[in-house]
Protein backbone atom coordinates (compact mmCIF):
# COMPACT_ATOMS: atom_id res chain seq x y z
CA UNK A 1 0.00 0.00 0.00
CA UNK A 2 1.32 3.22 -1.18
CA UNK A 3 1.63 6.30 1.80
CA UNK A 4 0.73 9.54 0.90
CA UNK A 5 3.31 12.03 2.28
CA UNK A 6 0.53 14.40 4.03
CA UNK A 7 -3.20 13.16 5.18
CA UNK A 8 -6.29 15.15 6.47
CA UNK A 9 -6.78 15.18 10.24
CA UNK A 10 -9.11 17.00 11.96
CA UNK A 11 -8.64 18.32 15.46
CA UNK A 12 -9.18 20.24 18.83
CA UNK A 13 -7.17 23.10 19.12
CA UNK A 14 -8.08 24.55 22.24
CA UNK A 15 -10.78 23.43 24.91
CA UNK A 16 -13.91 24.77 23.66
CA UNK A 17 -13.66 25.74 20.34
CA UNK A 18 -14.81 23.66 16.87
CA UNK A 19 -12.82 20.79 14.94
CA UNK A 20 -10.41 22.03 12.28
CA UNK A 21 -9.45 20.35 9.25
CA UNK A 22 -5.73 20.59 8.56
CA UNK A 23 -2.82 18.45 6.67
CA UNK A 24 -0.18 17.39 8.32
CA UNK A 25 2.44 14.48 7.86
CA UNK A 26 2.15 10.91 7.36
CA UNK A 27 4.46 9.48 10.18
CA UNK A 28 5.44 5.60 10.42
CA UNK A 29 4.11 3.46 13.34
CA UNK A 30 7.01 3.22 15.93
CA UNK A 31 7.51 -0.10 18.25
CA UNK A 32 4.18 -1.70 19.58
CA UNK A 33 2.03 0.00 16.61
CA UNK A 34 0.20 0.02 13.63
CA UNK A 35 -0.77 2.83 10.99
CA UNK A 36 -4.18 2.59 9.59
CA UNK A 37 -5.98 4.20 6.79
CA UNK A 38 -9.36 4.66 8.06
CA UNK A 39 -12.55 3.83 6.45
CA UNK A 40 -15.29 4.92 8.74
CA UNK A 41 -15.12 6.71 12.30
CA UNK A 42 -18.29 6.98 14.67
CA UNK A 43 -19.21 10.08 16.03
CA UNK A 44 -19.59 9.48 20.15
CA UNK A 45 -20.68 11.71 23.01
CA UNK A 46 -17.33 11.20 24.50
CA UNK A 47 -15.83 12.94 21.86
CA UNK A 48 -16.55 15.99 23.69
CA UNK A 49 -14.15 15.24 26.46
CA UNK A 50 -11.66 15.41 23.81
CA UNK A 51 -12.85 19.30 23.14
CA UNK A 52 -12.65 20.03 26.75
CA UNK A 53 -9.75 17.98 27.76
CA UNK A 54 -12.26 16.74 30.31
CA UNK A 55 -9.81 13.76 30.42
CA UNK A 56 -6.33 15.12 30.53
CA UNK A 57 -5.76 14.67 26.71
CA UNK A 58 -4.50 17.77 26.06
CA UNK A 59 -4.16 19.71 22.56
CA UNK A 60 -3.98 19.70 19.77
CA UNK A 61 -5.77 16.52 19.94
CA UNK A 62 -7.77 14.14 16.99
CA UNK A 63 -11.14 13.05 18.34
CA UNK A 64 -12.96 9.48 17.19
CA UNK A 65 -12.64 6.16 18.72
CA UNK A 66 -14.98 3.79 16.51
CA UNK A 67 -12.19 3.37 13.93
CA UNK A 68 -12.73 1.07 11.24
CA UNK A 69 -9.80 0.70 8.62
CA UNK A 70 -7.39 -1.39 6.94
CA UNK A 71 -3.86 -1.71 8.17
CA UNK A 72 -1.71 0.23 6.42
CA UNK A 73 2.16 -0.43 7.95
CA UNK A 74 3.00 -2.11 11.14
CA UNK A 75 5.68 -1.20 13.45
CA UNK A 76 8.27 -3.18 14.79
CA UNK A 77 7.60 -5.64 17.73
CA UNK A 78 4.03 -6.15 16.01
CA UNK A 79 3.12 -9.59 15.07
CA UNK A 80 -0.16 -11.53 13.73
CA UNK A 81 -1.29 -8.26 11.57
CA UNK A 82 -0.13 -7.58 7.71
CA UNK A 83 -1.19 -4.66 5.33
CA UNK A 84 -4.79 -4.97 3.80
CA UNK A 85 -5.68 -6.74 7.18
CA UNK A 86 -9.35 -5.38 8.35
CA UNK A 87 -9.20 -3.93 11.54
CA UNK A 88 -10.60 -1.78 13.98
CA UNK A 89 -10.16 -0.33 17.53
CA UNK A 90 -12.59 1.60 20.36
CA UNK A 91 -12.12 3.77 23.13
CA UNK A 92 -9.69 1.39 24.95
CA UNK A 93 -6.52 2.69 23.39
CA UNK A 94 -3.61 0.72 25.28
CA UNK A 95 -3.10 -0.29 28.59
CA UNK A 96 0.24 -1.10 30.95
CA UNK A 97 -0.51 -4.49 31.55
CA UNK A 98 1.01 -4.69 35.33
CA UNK A 99 -1.76 -2.87 37.52
CA UNK A 100 -4.55 -4.67 39.49
CA UNK A 101 -7.19 -4.20 36.90
CA UNK A 102 -5.09 -5.56 33.49
CA UNK A 103 -3.95 -8.46 35.74
CA UNK A 104 -7.98 -8.99 36.17
CA UNK A 105 -8.80 -8.58 32.20
CA UNK A 106 -10.02 -4.90 32.58
CA UNK A 107 -7.61 -3.21 30.56
CA UNK A 108 -9.97 -0.54 29.63
CA UNK A 109 -9.89 0.42 33.41
CA UNK A 110 -5.92 0.44 33.57
CA UNK A 111 -4.30 2.43 36.22
CA UNK A 112 -2.79 4.30 33.33
CA UNK A 113 -5.26 4.47 30.32
CA UNK A 114 -4.85 5.20 26.89
CA UNK A 115 -7.89 6.69 25.24
CA UNK A 116 -8.07 6.53 21.45
CA UNK A 117 -9.00 10.03 20.87
CA UNK A 118 -8.06 11.41 23.93
CA UNK A 119 -4.58 10.76 24.84
CA UNK A 120 -3.49 9.55 21.87
CA UNK A 121 -5.20 10.90 18.31
CA UNK A 122 -8.24 8.72 16.99
CA UNK A 123 -10.03 8.49 13.74
CA UNK A 124 -11.43 11.64 12.15
CA UNK A 125 -8.49 11.54 9.97
CA UNK A 126 -7.90 9.90 6.72
CA UNK A 127 -4.67 7.75 8.68
CA UNK A 128 -4.53 6.75 12.34
CA UNK A 129 -1.98 5.20 14.66
CA UNK A 130 -2.84 2.66 17.24
CA UNK A 131 -1.19 0.46 19.53
CA UNK A 132 -1.37 -3.05 18.90
CA UNK A 133 -2.55 -4.57 22.02
CA UNK A 134 -5.55 -2.67 21.56
CA UNK A 135 -6.64 -3.34 18.32
CA UNK A 136 -9.47 -5.05 17.22
CA UNK A 137 -10.04 -7.81 14.46
CA UNK A 138 -13.31 -7.67 12.45
CA UNK A 139 -14.27 -9.82 9.81
CA UNK A 140 -13.47 -9.10 6.49
CA UNK A 141 -17.07 -8.25 5.06
CA UNK A 142 -18.56 -6.32 7.49
CA UNK A 143 -19.71 -2.26 6.54
CA UNK A 144 -17.29 0.17 8.06
CA UNK A 145 -19.92 2.57 8.24
CA UNK A 146 -22.23 0.38 10.04
CA UNK A 147 -19.70 -1.36 12.24
CA UNK A 148 -18.02 1.80 13.61
CA UNK A 149 -20.57 2.61 16.15
CA UNK A 150 -20.23 -0.97 17.60
CA UNK A 151 -17.12 -0.20 18.87
CA UNK A 152 -17.99 1.72 21.75
CA UNK A 153 -21.75 1.68 21.76
CA UNK A 154 -22.42 -1.77 20.63
CA UNK A 155 -19.69 -2.82 23.21
CA UNK A 156 -21.35 -1.27 26.37
CA UNK A 157 -24.50 -2.49 25.73
CA UNK A 158 -23.89 -5.92 24.86
CA UNK A 159 -20.94 -6.70 27.58
CA UNK A 160 -23.33 -4.80 29.84
CA UNK A 161 -26.48 -7.63 28.61
CA UNK A 162 -24.22 -10.64 28.63
CA UNK A 163 -22.17 -9.85 32.06
CA UNK A 164 -25.45 -9.18 33.85
CA UNK A 165 -26.41 -12.00 35.31
CA UNK A 166 -29.89 -12.34 34.21
CA UNK A 167 -30.59 -15.57 32.47
CA UNK A 168 -32.32 -15.81 29.62
CA UNK A 169 -35.62 -15.74 29.48
CA UNK A 170 -36.31 -13.14 32.19
CA UNK A 171 -37.55 -9.57 31.61
CA UNK A 172 -35.37 -6.57 31.11
CA UNK A 173 -36.17 -3.00 30.91
CA UNK A 174 -33.97 -0.81 28.34
CA UNK A 175 -34.49 3.28 28.48
CA UNK A 176 -33.57 5.35 25.94
CA UNK A 177 -34.13 4.90 22.30
CA UNK A 178 -30.84 6.61 21.02
CA UNK A 179 -27.61 5.44 19.91
CA UNK A 180 -27.19 2.66 22.98
CA UNK A 181 -30.57 2.50 23.77
CA UNK A 182 -31.24 1.02 19.57
CA UNK A 183 -28.86 -1.66 20.19
CA UNK A 184 -29.39 -2.19 23.78
CA UNK A 185 -32.68 -3.52 22.39
CA UNK A 186 -31.57 -5.66 19.54
CA UNK A 187 -28.75 -7.61 21.43
CA UNK A 188 -31.45 -8.45 24.30
CA UNK A 189 -33.79 -9.47 22.08
CA UNK A 190 -31.27 -11.93 20.19
CA UNK A 191 -30.00 -12.66 23.45
CA UNK A 192 -32.83 -14.45 24.77
CA UNK A 193 -34.57 -11.73 26.94
CA UNK A 194 -38.44 -10.28 27.16
CA UNK A 195 -37.41 -6.77 26.64
CA UNK A 196 -39.35 -3.43 27.60
CA UNK A 197 -38.26 -0.31 25.75
CA UNK A 198 -38.92 2.47 28.10
CA UNK A 199 -39.03 6.20 25.95
CA UNK A 200 -40.61 9.47 25.68
CA UNK A 201 -43.63 9.91 23.63
CA UNK A 202 -46.34 7.55 21.57
CA UNK A 203 -44.54 7.93 18.94
CA UNK A 204 -41.41 5.64 19.34
CA UNK A 205 -43.17 2.60 20.03
CA UNK A 206 -43.39 1.00 16.36
CA UNK A 207 -39.39 1.73 16.05
CA UNK A 208 -38.46 0.27 19.26
CA UNK A 209 -41.21 -2.81 18.24
CA UNK A 210 -39.33 -3.17 14.95
CA UNK A 211 -35.84 -2.95 16.79
CA UNK A 212 -37.22 -6.09 18.94
CA UNK A 213 -39.24 -4.99 21.94
CA UNK A 214 -41.50 -6.99 23.24
CA UNK A 215 -43.54 -4.05 25.13
CA UNK A 216 -43.36 -0.24 25.21
CA UNK A 217 -43.62 1.85 27.81
CA UNK A 218 -44.06 5.83 27.24
CA UNK A 219 -43.06 7.48 30.26
CA UNK A 220 -44.30 10.76 29.61
CA UNK A 221 -47.64 9.37 30.37
CA UNK A 222 -46.36 9.12 34.09
CA UNK A 223 -44.84 6.29 36.71
CA UNK A 224 -43.05 4.36 33.90
CA UNK A 225 -41.74 2.65 37.19
CA UNK A 226 -45.36 1.37 37.88
CA UNK A 227 -45.52 0.82 34.37
CA UNK A 228 -42.80 -1.53 34.48
CA UNK A 229 -44.50 -3.62 37.65
CA UNK A 230 -47.74 -3.53 35.65
CA UNK A 231 -45.72 -6.19 32.83
CA UNK A 232 -44.48 -8.09 35.86
CA UNK A 233 -41.35 -6.34 36.87
CA UNK A 234 -37.74 -6.60 35.35
CA UNK A 235 -34.41 -8.43 36.78
CA UNK A 236 -32.66 -5.68 35.42
CA UNK A 237 -32.97 -1.88 33.72
CA UNK A 238 -30.40 -0.65 31.15
CA UNK A 239 -30.29 2.99 31.53
CA UNK A 240 -29.07 5.49 28.65
CA UNK A 241 -30.30 8.66 28.79
CA UNK A 242 -28.34 11.79 29.73
CA UNK A 243 -30.72 12.45 32.59
CA UNK A 244 -30.96 10.59 35.71
CA UNK A 245 -34.82 12.00 36.22
CA UNK A 246 -35.30 9.67 33.08
CA UNK A 247 -34.31 6.74 34.24
CA UNK A 248 -34.27 6.56 38.61
CA UNK A 249 -38.24 5.96 38.68
CA UNK A 250 -37.66 2.89 36.94
CA UNK A 251 -36.47 1.48 40.37
CA UNK A 252 -39.88 1.00 41.41
CA UNK A 253 -40.54 -1.42 38.71
CA UNK A 254 -37.87 -3.78 39.34
CA UNK A 255 -38.40 -7.36 40.82
CA UNK A 256 -36.49 -8.22 44.56
CA UNK A 257 -32.49 -8.22 44.36
CA UNK A 258 -33.55 -6.62 40.66
CA UNK A 259 -30.25 -4.17 39.50
CA UNK A 260 -30.16 -0.94 37.58
CA UNK A 261 -27.34 -0.55 35.44
CA UNK A 262 -26.14 2.71 34.66
CA UNK A 263 -24.33 2.93 30.93
CA UNK A 264 -24.52 6.58 30.81
CA UNK A 265 -23.40 9.79 31.89
CA UNK A 266 -26.07 11.44 34.03
CA UNK A 267 -24.33 13.08 36.30
CA UNK A 268 -26.04 13.36 40.21
CA UNK A 269 -28.76 11.27 40.84
CA UNK A 270 -31.26 10.80 43.91
CA UNK A 271 -32.57 7.36 44.40
CA UNK A 272 -34.84 5.67 46.66
CA UNK A 273 -32.77 4.16 49.61
CA UNK A 274 -36.23 2.68 50.94
CA UNK A 275 -36.81 1.12 47.65
CA UNK A 276 -33.41 -0.36 47.28
CA UNK A 277 -33.02 -1.46 51.36
CA UNK A 278 -36.56 -3.19 51.32
CA UNK A 279 -36.25 -5.53 48.09
CA UNK A 280 -32.53 -5.42 47.63
CA UNK A 281 -32.13 -3.28 44.66
CA UNK A 282 -28.60 -2.85 43.45
CA UNK A 283 -27.43 -0.11 41.36
CA UNK A 284 -24.34 -0.94 38.60
CA UNK A 285 -22.58 1.30 36.39
CA UNK A 286 -20.70 -0.41 33.42
CA UNK A 287 -17.70 0.82 31.16
CA UNK A 288 -16.53 1.12 27.69
CA UNK A 289 -15.48 -2.92 26.69
CA UNK A 290 -11.38 -3.42 26.05
CA UNK A 291 -10.34 -5.16 22.35
CA UNK A 292 -11.52 -8.43 23.19
CA UNK A 293 -14.82 -7.37 24.33
CA UNK A 294 -15.68 -5.24 21.26
CA UNK A 295 -14.66 -8.48 19.07
CA UNK A 296 -17.11 -10.18 20.51
CA UNK A 297 -19.84 -7.44 20.44
CA UNK A 298 -19.32 -7.39 16.46
CA UNK A 299 -19.16 -11.10 15.75
CA UNK A 300 -22.21 -11.57 17.58
CA UNK A 301 -23.96 -8.65 15.84
CA UNK A 302 -22.58 -10.20 12.47
CA UNK A 303 -23.89 -13.97 13.00
CA UNK A 304 -27.85 -12.47 15.07
CA UNK A 305 -27.75 -9.46 12.48
CA UNK A 306 -27.80 -6.87 14.83
CA UNK A 307 -27.92 -3.53 12.96
CA UNK A 308 -26.47 -0.34 14.12
CA UNK A 309 -28.96 2.41 12.24
CA UNK A 310 -26.22 5.64 10.96
CA UNK A 311 -26.45 8.23 9.05
CA UNK A 312 -23.48 9.10 7.38
CA UNK A 313 -21.06 12.78 6.76
CA UNK A 314 -18.24 12.74 4.17
CA UNK A 315 -14.78 14.03 6.11
CA UNK A 316 -14.86 17.53 4.89
CA UNK A 317 -18.54 17.57 7.64
CA UNK A 318 -16.83 16.52 10.04
CA UNK A 319 -17.96 20.06 12.32
CA UNK A 320 -21.42 19.24 10.68
CA UNK A 321 -21.42 15.49 11.90
CA UNK A 322 -20.09 16.32 15.63
CA UNK A 323 -23.11 19.08 15.55
CA UNK A 324 -25.71 16.77 14.72
CA UNK A 325 -24.35 14.43 17.13
CA UNK A 326 -24.65 17.20 20.01
CA UNK A 327 -28.15 17.63 19.37
CA UNK A 328 -28.73 13.94 19.00
CA UNK A 329 -29.88 14.79 15.57
CA UNK A 330 -28.64 11.82 13.78
CA UNK A 331 -31.36 8.63 14.08
CA UNK A 332 -29.38 6.62 15.61
CA UNK A 333 -25.72 7.63 15.15
CA UNK A 334 -23.66 9.98 13.33
CA UNK A 335 -20.41 7.95 11.61
CA UNK A 336 -17.94 9.62 9.07
CA UNK A 337 -17.09 7.94 6.18
CA UNK A 338 -13.72 8.50 4.12
CA UNK A 339 -12.97 8.49 0.85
Amino acid sequence: MALPKLYKQAAFKASGENLVIEEVPLELPGDGEILIKVEACGVCHTDVCAQYNALGGGFPRVPGHEIVGKVAAVGDKVTGWKVGDRIAAGYHGGHDGTCDQCLQSWPQMCDNPIGNGIHRNGGFAEYCTLRAEAVVRIPSDVNAIDTAPLLCAGSTVFNALRKSGVPPGETVAIQGLGGLGHLAIQYANRMGYRVVAVSRGADKEKAARELGAHEYIDSSKGDAGAALKALGGARAAFTTALSAEAFTPLIRGLNIMGKLVILSLPGEMTLSHTEMVWRGISVQAWPVGNNHDSEKAIEFAHRHGVKCVVEAFSFDQVQEAYDAMLSSRPRFRAVLKMD
